[in-house]
């Protein structure tokens, strides 16, 4: 179990109990089995994206304030110098940077993903609203639904992210690309 897990973990039973909600009323909302709804608030599992996204829509915040415990401030413009931006290690194979950490009331959340090749099946997730990929490097396989794309340098994707998806690195190196989450 790593540190940022268990502090998003505590972070989102913190907002949970904030908002007035039991962590069986908001396992109930999300659709998620109650221990397993239990075992994100101790930070025992990773979560997913969508789990995050769906959390914090269903609690009425902003996706950084369960990841990072900072609510975005600025309202006018939010610049990120190549390279950085809020990083969130999920599991030894992704790398989003959050590229809008510091913009209020944002309409989308767009991220620079990094996926590392492991060969293991794809798990795939939904959330709420639309979403636009673009491949900066490497390649991709791409997973909606039933169908998959296989995705390389300057190919994109825009879908409904309410039906279960995910990406895997494909090859022998990492790739990159952009994330933009647009929501409901």
């Amino acid at each position: 179990m790593n540190d940022q897990l268990k502090d998003i973990g505590m972070r989102l039973a913190c907002i949970r109990e904030d908002c007035e909600m039991t962590d069986t009323a908001l396992a109930e909302k999300l659709g998620v089995d109650i221990e397993i709804y239990r075992s994100y608030e101790k930070g025992e599992i990773d979560f997913s994206f969508s789990f995050v996204y769906n959390v914090a829509e269903a609690l009425g915040v902003d996706v950084l304030d369960i990841i990072s415990g900072s609510s975005p401030t600025l309202s006018t413009c939010c610049y990120v110098k190549k390279g950085q931006g809020y990083s969130v290690k999920r599991e030894h194979l992704y790398d989003y940077k959050h590229l809008a950490y510091t913009f209020k009331n944002k309409k989308a959340e767009p991220y620079l993903v990094t996926v590392t090749p492991d060969g293991e099946p794809p798990v795939l997730h939904g959330h709420e609203g639309q979403e636009f990929n673009y491949v900066i490097s490497g390649k991709v396989t791409f997973y909606i639904g039933d169908i998959s794309y296989e995705l390389e340098e300057g190919d994109s994707v825009y879908f409904d992210s309410s039906i279960p998806h995910t990406e895997k690195a494909t090859g022998d190196t990492p790739a990159q690309f952009i994330a933009v989450v647009v929501k409901k």
